[in-house]
């Protein structure tokens, strides 16, 4: 009876969450709606000049096609969240290989193999690879098994060959024929391995992506991150995921079939975005990926400024090298349709978007320096920043998130987005330049010691 009772409350606390997220999507839809019509109502369109015209026509183009975007992820991820999916009672519960890569993250590996070691899940194996760490990380592993005295904590070190070949490592050792890849500088819930491998009942599905989130936030810029993470990241993801067309499984936290890994080689290390890769591999031969947003990772974000520039230039650096890759597939649909709308969408985030952002705040910029055509740029960004709001209530809704989120969409498109999109187009063009980079491992704060549950 008991067990009866917290499942209608679950089930009631859900229904509530889901009602709430379609209000707030409706009413804010309403209210972009009359924002959009005051505002197209004006005559912003300075006469004389066909040039200026021609571009704003353009630019304002631009602007409906972002808003279609906005609305149809929404749309896909409110689909998602009240998705009957999975059931939470499911009696699949295979054994799992847990797979650790670690390079230096002697400040956080304590922490980690804590949260692995108390997984709510009946049979695993963690598998933690060393790929030749110069500071105290294995010695810190080898003190944690010690204590804990877990058969299930296995260790290996090698040299070091990058996280692809350290990744490819661990499989070769791993008896599960299910796997689970964590970052070694990242927490997990208890319940993720459940909730994540509990998609694999589908013989489609063949990797799962988990929900990461940002511990870290005692700083504007870790915040902005926090927000980015639930807003930027893993929205896009659910609405993904109602079409097992995940493009990304993300690095902290990813659920994969042992099979899908073979069949496409595992890891490769051609790119700087391994996860990346992986994942159009796996879809490129017509498996589905799906989206878990139950299955918790906690990670350890950048908290300055220029550490951050540096993880996001190589990171769009290893998106681009991915698409390039399998660039067959975007000219290609009969290979796997899906796939080749997937491959667009990365196309216009990662190259389309940031540099028409950019280019219209200079334009805007430089007409109205000329024209006094200050208007436009008003109605430009209210308009993003109406799709940003809308985007952070629904997806704080969504996930239960801290309401201190919100208010950071003001700051995130007039600030973080740009920043953002300058970082992006920089990348974009010394990747097509084919100009040298390395990988630059962001140095840890230990921000995860401790923290199991909750972010601070």
């Amino acid at each position: 009876m008991a067990d009866n009772k917290n499942t209608m409350k679950t089930a009631a606390q859900k229904g509530s969450r889901y009602g709430l997220s379609l209000f707030i999507l409706v009413i804010l839809c309403l209210i972009f709606g009359f924002i959009t019509y005051y505002f197209n109502r004006r005559s912003f369109l300075p006469f004389g000049s066909t040039l200026i015209i021609a571009l704003t026509v353009v630019l304002l183009a631009f602007l409906i096609l972002l808003i279609i975007r906005y609305f149809f992820t929404l749309f896909f991820a409110y689909l998602h969240q009240t998705s009957a999916g999975p059931s939470e009672k499911s009696d699949f519960f295979p054994f799992v290989s847990i797979l650790v890569p670690v390079y230096n993250e002697g400040k956080v590996i304590k922490s980690v193999l804590d949260s692995l070691l108390n997984i709510d899940y009946p049979d695993y194996e963690i598998i933690v690879i060393d790929d030749g760490s110069t500071d105290d990380t294995l010695q810190e592993i080898q003190d944690s098994k010690g204590k804990s005295q877990n058969s299930k904590l296995k260790v290996f070190s090698k040299k070091n060959a990058g996280k692809a070949c350290a990744l490819n490592y661990g499989l070769k050792q791993a008896k599960g024929e299910f796997i689970a890849c964590i970052d070694g500088d990242s927490l997990i819930n208890p319940e993720a391995l459940r909730l994540g491998l509990r998609h694999f009942s589908d013989p489609k599905v063949g990797a799962v992506a988990g929900n990461v989130k940002a511990i870290n936030r005692q700083k504007m810029v870790s915040t902005l991150q926090a927000l980015e993470y639930v807003e930027g990241l893993n929205m896009p993801r659910r609405a993904q995921g109602l079409f097992g067309l995940v493009n990304i499984v993300p690095g902290p936290i990813g659920f994969f079939r042992r099979s899908a890994l073979e069949a496409v080689g595992g890891y490769s290390k051609d790119t700087f975005a391994e996860d990346c890769d992986l994942t159009l591999k796996i879809l490129s031969i017509g498996w589905k990926v799906r989206y878990e947003p139950e299955a918790l990772a906690w990670t350890e974000v950048p908290e300055t400024w220029i550490d951050l520039v540096k993880q996001r230039y190589r990171w769009t650096r290893g998106i681009i090298q991915s698409i390039r890759k399998h660039k067959s597939i975007l000219f290609n649909p009969s290979i796997n349709f899906g796939d080749t709308l997937i491959f667009w969408q990365m196309i216009y985030e990662a190259i389309i978007w940031p540099a028409m952002n950019i280019f219209a705040h200079l334009f805007f910029i430089i007409v109205a320096l000329i024209f006094g055509f200050s208007p436009l740029i008003v109605f430009w960004w209210l308009q993003l920043l109406a799709l940003d709001m809308m985007a952070a209530l629904f997806c704080v809704a969504c996930e239960e998130e801290q309401m201190k989120l919100i208010p950071y969409a003001i700051l995130y498109r007039l600030i973080f987005i740009l920043i953002i999109d300058i970082i992006k187009v920089f990348a974009t063009i010394e990747e097509f330049l084919s100009l040298g980079m390395s990988w630059d491992k962001l140095e840890r704060n230990g921000r995860v010691n401790g923290i199991i549950k909750e972010p601070v």
